[in-house]
């Protein structure tokens, strides 16, 4: 009998293991034709997410303190520049993320 497992059989089994891991490592991502579409979009969304934001604010205040069109013009602008502002950070983000990829 043996006091403990045979060490040449688990180096040989850790062997199999690493050659299994390496085998199911998913491969680089790569960048598909659709991604500054999505980033268009992206873009996009987040300016009329702004706009009805304020928009749907304005409205609000409006109707509960019965100045009809003051909150609703000054709150649409308030949202297009936040929705502006939006696009703005997200095209800084995807101009250093394609920066870092072409160094």
């Amino acid at each position: 009998m043996t006091d403990g497992p045979d060490p040449d059989r688990l180096n040989a089994l850790e062997a199999k293991l690493a050659e299994k891991r390496r085998a199911n490592e998913p491969g680089p991502v790569e960048e598909h034709h659709l991604s500054q579409a999505q980033a268009g979009w992206r873009m996009v969304t987040e300016l009329v997410a702004g706009l009805l934001l304020g928009f749907g604010l304005g409205y609000g205040l409006d109707v509960a303190f019965g100045t009809m069109p003051v909150f609703l013009i000054i709150f649409t602008l308030l949202g297009f520049a936040g929705g502006v502002r939006a696009m703005m950070r997200s095209a800084e983000e995807i101009a250093k993320k394609n920066a870092e990829t072409h160094d």
